[in-house]
């Protein structure tokens, strides 16, 4: 294993900063001074400011849930100085770690976005191959067809992109000429559900995300965000495990 993923999955930091902490001089490996190159096997001896660390004793990431707000986009800084859910006062309050999201909603979109204290955490939950829902409820401009949504379930080919199937369920009659529908995906490619829908000739004209994995909005309105408890944590990183996920 290379030595900044063993650090990085020991909470030291992210691979970077693992890297800085390496170059500084401060990690030896089996009493060695390490460099970048050093190699970390199994029964090796880690020491970071000559204390022992290994993966078993990396902290509990934190996980938190935000109700992103419409008109946001999610990234850190935006050259053309738009408004970045990394502003909102929830994500700028003492005492929080340093967050990354895990996965996207584009500036139109609203709803749950969740953020990591922990880097390989975040990725196991965006990774196709892991494979946790995200549900959404969506209006579109238009009605879908019976055989449109069984095409939906099979998966589609658009644009000569390939999406997995997808689960899509009318909510109730539409109104005028815009119709309800949940949706629920596995894979969550750049504005899946929006290409979809204009595979099939329909515009989204609201997006909401309600869930992403075991994590739901519940009660939260836009701009709230909540930390996760550390038990559903560990839940969570069970589950990711038994999906193949190396946590």
């Amino acid at each position: 294993m290379r030595l900044n993923v063993f650090l990085q999955r020991a909470g030291i930091g992210s691979r970077r900063e693992a890297e800085r902490i390496v170059a500084d001089g401060r990690v030896t490996v089996n009493g060695q001074k390490a460099t970048a190159t050093t190699p970390v096997e199994d029964g090796d001896k880690v020491k970071v400011d000559g204390k022992p660390v290994t993966i078993d004793t990396a902290p509990l990431p934190r996980l938190f849930m935000l109700y992103k707000p419409l008109d946001y986009l999610v990234t850190t800084s935006d050259n053309e100085g738009r408004k970045t859910v990394f502003e909102l006062p929830a994500l700028n309050k003492k005492g929080l770690p340093r967050l990354m999201n895990v996965g996207r909603l584009d500036v139109n979109s609203e709803g749950l976005l969740l953020f990591s204290s922990d880097g390989p955490l975040a990725q196991a939950m965006m990774s196709p191959e892991i494979g946790l829902e995200r549900t959404y409820r969506i209006r579109i401009h238009g009605r879908l067809k019976p055989y449109q949504i069984e095409h939906l379930g099979k998966g589609v080919v658009s644009n000569g992109i390939r999406y997995r199937g997808a689960q899509v369920e009318e909510e109730k009659e539409p109104t005028g000429r815009n119709t309800w529908y949940k949706i629920v995906l596995t894979e969550g490619k750049n504005r899946e559900i929006r290409k979809l829908m204009e595979h099939f000739g329909c515009v989204v004209n609201r997006l909401i995300r309600q869930s992403y994995g075991p994590f739901n909005l519940g009660d939260m309105k836009q701009g709230d965000m909540r930390e996760i408890p550390p038990h559903k944590v560990e839940a969570l990183i069970e589950d990711l495990k038994k999906r193949g996920a190396k946590l």
